[in-house]
């Protein structure tokens, strides 16, 4: 087994990307992510890659675009106002049904808002992001070995279903540092017939394109993507129940969020309280079945978020509504504490009397 080294979790990302086969970055810095850019500009040289800090986060989506077109494995990262520039670029990659990697530590919102972690951008991520109709599948990592696997994931994901994965971290996990193993990632081999790898003229000619002017073709493009995404929601949910064998009142946390909570549990059950934890690791998919099941024996649930309250409206949809989903929050840049949370458990189980 490797050993475990001290990281910080954009850190881990890094290594875990070079280590699951990406020679090229394309970036562009800002906080709270730039150690992500800072440790691919010092390592793609050396191991024969391409780091190259673009003019813009626009730019580099684009250059991720094209790279994805020929096959390579390629990641880009920033935070929530590069992420929005780099919005229209993710929509072409998925109407183009190409592979991406994309990295979003996120800060506090609106506009510039502050350097401090956030995770406001929930809807933009778990609802496309730009333009039209699309998914990309939503990694929520909560400790920087999770920051390490799930880039492996990702990139397989990425892979396998042709279409962007994203890594959505708040501020904490990219910052934090933990022990972690790397080394123990086993590359899979993925058909790339589809890359424009120049033909001389042994085949034809392959196309990447996500331009449609036939309104029926690109209907039918579309639905044809979303059975793809049902195959998704059927086999790549992944989630962690935590105490919910006989929990009254269920948790929806996941980051930072999720590891303040595990504190708050432990206290109000150590006061009698039964109060479990349900911690999505794909937003999307969002484990949805899981959450309509747990609502049989649960009689309430908070969502713990640092937003205004935008999970919630999951957590809503997934138990159709059937017990009352509560808010427990921070935002522009401030994480709940324990007791925060632990309170909101003590009013809610009050209600439950």
């Amino acid at each position: 087994m490797a050993d475990k080294v001290l990281m910080k979790g954009n850190e881990a990302i890094a290594e875990a990307a070079i280590q699951a086969g990406c020679r090229h970055y394309f970036g562009y810095p800002i906080t709270p992510q730039t150690e992500i850019a800072a440790y691919m500009a010092k390592r793609m040289p050396k191991i024969g890659g391409t780091f190259l800090q673009a003019e813009s986060e626009i730019a580099a989506i684009n250059m991720v675009y094209g790279t994805s077109s020929a096959g390579y494995r390629v990641m880009t990262s920033s935070s929530s106002p590069g992420i929005s520039l780099k919005g229209e670029g993710i929509s072409y990659i998925a109407g183009a049904d190409l592979p991406a990697f994309i990295v979003n530590v996120q800060r506090g919102g609106p506009g510039l808002g502050g350097i401090q972690p956030s995770q406001s951008d929930y809807f933009q991520t778990t609802r496309g992001g730009g333009h039209g109709d699309y998914h990309v599948i939503a990694l929520a990592p909560a400790s920087v070995q999770e920051m390490a696997d799930l880039t492996f994931r990702g990139f397989d994901l990425a892979d396998e279903y042709r279409m962007p994965v994203m890594i959505l971290a708040d501020g904490t996990m990219g910052q934090m540092m933990e022990p972690v193993t790397l080394g123990s990632y086993e590359p899979k081999q993925f058909d790339k017939s589809w890359a424009v790898t120049g033909t001389k003229k042994a085949r034809k000619h392959n196309i990447v394109n996500s331009l449609y002017l036939d309104p029926e073709e690109l209907e039918k493009t579309n639905f044809d993507r979303f059975e793809k995404y049902k195959q998704i929601e059927e086999k790549e949910v992944l989630y962690e129940s935590y105490r919910m064998e006989d929990a009254d009142i269920c948790i929806a946390a996941f980051g930072i969020a999720a590891r303040v909570s595990k504190n708050a549990i432990a206290a109000a059950r150590a006061e009698g309280i039964k109060v479990g934890m349900i911690r999505p690791i794909t937003l999307w998919p969002f484990p949805k079945k899981v959450f309509e099941e747990s609502a049989k024996t649960c009689k309430a649930y908070i969502s713990v978020e640092l937003s205004m309250g935008q999970m919630i409206e999951d957590v809503e949809l997934a138990i159709r509504c059937a017990r009352p989903v509560h808010l427990c929050n921070r935002t522009g840049g401030m994480i709940p504490s324990p007791d925060q949370v632990l309170a909101k458990i003590k009013e809610v189980a009050g209600g439950l009397n």
